[in-house]
């Protein structure tokens, strides 16, 4: 996300402490935080699916999805 963007969400965050946001500000830092969480989802999710688990045997495994069954 842009640092703009981030520092956007933090001014109208800080406005909110001083007096109560418009509507129009309070959706735009709703959009903003919504836009946030899911960059930062895509970015969690990339990083879990190239991770790996090494054993003390020394074998390396994939990380599973939460419900998926183990690959042997």
């Amino acid at each position: 996300m842009e640092r703009e963007k981030l520092e956007r969400i933090s001014a109208l965050t800080a406005l909110s402490r001083e007096r109560a946001l418009t509507e129009a500000e309070r959706a735009e830092r709703e959009a903003l935080r919504r836009e946030y969480l899911d960059e930062w989802r895509r970015s969690t999710v990339a990083v879990l699916e190239n991770t790996y688990v090494q054993t003390p045997d020394g074998k390396k495994h994939k990380l599973q999805k939460r419900g998926e069954r183990p690959k042997n």
